[in-house]
């Protein structure tokens, strides 16, 4: 049986009075991927930006490896191990590639300095196709290339998890054949990852399993075929009168 490396547990987020998330649980298993899927709105963000520190849970637990990573800050849990992307693309825009990939490289969970840092950051541009423009400002780049500088950044830090947000939103049909063959190569790899998307392609042909979300709860958790054919999942999409 596959080693259980994120647990998440009963974890809630309040805003005030609104509940964003409400009492959540599932694990995360060592080299697969893990869909987090729902419609707009039903806590998927949150759940991403609780497991990577930027937003504490009001109540739970979330443990990487043994480690608790709720209420730690976004950097404490860097160096633990968590990696991200988000769906706004951050990036130190006045920098170049290189640099951005190393400041990964640099602050991450396995931290590197140097000529150690530069040669795992030229080995990571040159495996995302971006030896082309590793000296140029990101804020030169191409929208698919930004995305290419934050992912290769991500995985300067070698983290155990990388969390995947929205990544190939706003790709054109090449450009996402380009980022879910990308994908998959990591999965392929033995990376474990959480792909919060809305590409359902994507969600059949790279996640192992999925959890889908509605109005902050789980409503389902199990493959790609079985959550996407689940009538519940189906009225969460769609509405009572289309499921």
């Amino acid at each position: 049986m596959s080693r259980i490396v994120l647990q998440v547990r009963n974890v809630t987020k309040r805003f005030g009075g609104l509940v964003a998330v409400h009492d959540v649980s599932f694990d995360v298993t060592e080299h697969s991927v893990m869909g987090l899927i729902g419609p707009n709105g039903s806590g998927k963000s949150t759940m991403i930006n609780m497991i990577s520190g930027s937003f504490a849970p009001t109540a739970g637990s979330i443990r990487l490896e043994g480690h608790e990573l709720a209420g730690k800050p976004a950097h404490k849990v860097a160096r633990l191990g968590v990696g991200r992307t988000f769906q706004l693309v951050r990036l130190l825009p006045e920098l170049s590639v290189l640099d951005n990939v190393i400041a990964g490289a640099a602050f991450g969970h396995r931290r590197r300095w140097g000529a150690e840092a530069k040669a795992h950051a030229l080995t990571l541009i040159e495996r995302l196709g971006l030896s082309a423009v590793m000296g140029m400002p990101v804020s030169a780049l191409t929208y698919i290339d930004t995305k290419r500088v934050e992912l290769a950044r991500a995985l300067a830090g070698d983290p155990e998890v990388l969390l995947l947000d929205e990544w190939l939103a706003g790709l054109n049909p090449t450009e996402l054949g380009t980022g879910i063959a990308l994908i998959r190569s990591l999965r392929d790899e033995g990376r474990t990852i959480i792909l919060v998307e809305h590409v359902m392609d994507a969600i059949r042909s790279l996640c192992d399993r999925c959890v889908v979300m509605s109005s902050g709860t789980k409503i389902a958790e199990g493959t790609p075929a079985e959550v996407l054919s689940d009538p519940e999942v189906i009225r969460a999409y769609l509405g009572d009168d289309d499921a």
